[in-house]
């Protein structure tokens, strides 16, 4: 049977394909609504996250990637900025002499492997609803958790911060939403490198053999840890969705990133917004 369906679908035209796989992960997405929007630690997060909507309406944030080339910017400038950091962002938290204002990880291998350390943060952290489980395993959220209802499938840019969210291959993308529902005008990205030296498929799941040399630290996904080769390719669609959501609503992102391979955005020099 499995041999027929692989012949049945090696012969469909691609316009057919497409539709197949959007009517499956739609009706995925549909499994998983009421869930979403009906169980008391989403209901509870749904309210938070309408309090945050346009809360910072017209000011400014910096979104903070983990890329190497953080080691080479002056990360004393943002200290008293609105900033967002993601996934294991917090290994520099003592270096930096600063916490991120918010917290941000939707990858369920990073959740499983660092949920310890997401629950002893005391700042506001996003994550995926999809991950309570692995967060919270034997105990209930605390009041900084906030849960989003993300998906890998089914293309959009969220305007509100209860709505769905696609994930868009980074959580740098799920942060820009967040951004945007919290009101923020501008936001300038640093450490975004959009480049990695580990090389394999997009999406597939490896184990670090040593040293990080992907990200500012190389304890980020150091020896023994799981992880997910990047999609770049997905990730520059999702930046141009982006791009257009905030352009759109006379809002802009910027890229202050040292070097880095992201051309999606006007770059600008970090010191030179000071």
């Amino acid at each position: 049977m499995n041999a027929l369906k692989k012949n049945i679908i090696r012969f469909l035209p691609s316009s057919a394909l497409r539709c197949l796989r959007s009517v499956r992960n739609s009706s995925q997405r549909a499994f998983q609504l009421p869930a979403a929007y009906l169980h008391p630690w989403r209901r509870e997060s749904i309210q938070q996250l309408k309090a945050y909507q346009d809360k910072f309406a017209g000011k400014r944030c910096f979104v903070i990637g983990n890329g190497p080339s953080l080691q080479n910017t002056d990360l004393s400038l943002l200290k008293d900025e609105f900033t967002f950091g993601m996934n294991r962002v917090y290994l520099a938290f003592q270096e930096w002499g600063f916490r991120t204002s918010f917290l941000v990880s939707v990858n369920d291998l990073v959740v499983e492997q660092c949920y310890q350390d997401f629950q002893k943060l005391d700042i506001p952290k996003f994550f995926s609803w999809r991950a309570k489980n692995l967060l919270y395993p034997t105990g209930i959220p605390d009041q900084k958790t906030n849960f989003l209802y993300t998906t890998y499938t089914g293309q959009t840019f969220a305007k509100k911060g209860h709505d769905r969210f696609w994930e868009g291959a980074t959580v740098t993308y799920v942060c820009l939403q967040l951004a945007y529902c919290m009101g923020f005008k501008e936001v300038i990205l640093i450490g975004v490198d959009h480049n990695f030296t580990t090389q394999g498929r997009a999406n597939q799941t490896v184990v670090s053999q040593g040293d990080d040399l992907n990200h500012f630290n190389k304890d980020y996904f150091g020896k023994g840890f799981r992880w997910q080769l990047p999609d770049l390719e997905t990730s520059e669609r999702s930046y141009k969705l982006a791009k257009e959501a905030y352009n759109n609503a006379g809002r802009q992102i910027i890229d202050a990133t040292v070097g880095g391979s992201l051309t999606v955005f006007p770059k600008v020099d970090l010191n030179s917004l000071f």
